[in-house]
């Protein structure tokens, strides 16, 4: 098989911290974990008038997860909750590449806040505030490091990903305060947390559609493996 190209994209900052001027972020294990399956990363900065170009160069999209929410408006919401924080030409860009990837049936993989956006891409709604839409929720922004779990989801059996990690439980990572909410009919839900949050999502009409709410790369679990060796592997073909 030939080496994969796998764009990932880039988190974007306002001017401070590590420089003076606005940058972009990436956490390197979003890169390693590609490596390690056999792909090639690519880091898109955001520029939505070149995504489908960029679509065109790569073999699978990653959609990364980061400190800031999709527009609710994107989803229809009429109101906006006081938490909600947005980056839009990051949205943008994402929401544009997400498009094209998937218009050409090629691999996407949104992790985090990258499903949150696959979700309402295709036809979802998301909840602003788990704690205030969800009765005794879970700690989902885990007060342990990333590198550990948070909590166990149940993944759903005949999806995608139960045939992928091969197990009707996985323990993950958690750090979201936002979260899957309606699906459309295109929507597969995958996984699915003790309090009944969402915890993935898929959609069987492209050769590999999948999102999951925590962080694969930080590779807590045989199955966070197994996931991006699947999706590297559908990239490869």
């Amino acid at each position: 098989m030939k080496t994969p190209v796998i764009g990932i994209t880039l988190d974007s900052e306002e001017a401070g911290g590590y420089s003076k001027m606005p940058w972009y972020a990436l956490r390197q294990n979003y890169a390693d974990v590609v490596t390690a399956s056999g792909g090639l990363p690519f880091a898109l900065p955001h520029e939505p008038d070149f995504a489908a170009e960029y679509a065109r160069l790569l073999d699978g999209l990653v959609v990364t997860g980061g400190a800031f929410d999709v527009d609710p408006g994107m989803f229809g919401a009429t109101t906006r909750h006081d938490t909600v924080i947005t980056k839009d030409r990051r949205t943008l860009f994402e929401r544009r590449i997400t498009e094209a990837m998937l218009a050409a049936d090629k691999p996407v993989l949104g992790i985090c806040g990258g499903q949150q956006l696959l979700h309402v891409i295709l036809g979802g709604t998301l909840i602003q505030h788990i704690p205030d839409e969800v009765d005794n929720p879970l700690a989902h922004e885990q007060p342990n490091p990333r590198t550990e779990a948070g909590h166990d989801v149940k993944i759903v059996p005949g999806t995608l990903l139960h045939r992928i990690v091969g197990s009707d439980r996985l323990p993950v990572n958690s750090a979201h305060h936002q979260a899957a909410k309606d699906i459309s009919d295109n929507i597969t839900i995958n996984a699915i947390a003790e309090d009944g949050v969402i915890e993935g999502i898929e959609d069987s009409r492209y050769r590999f559609c999948l999102g999951v709410q925590w962080h694969p790369e930080y590779m807590i679990s045989t199955g966070d493996r197994l996931i991006l060796d699947a999706f590297i592997n559908a990239a490869a073909t």
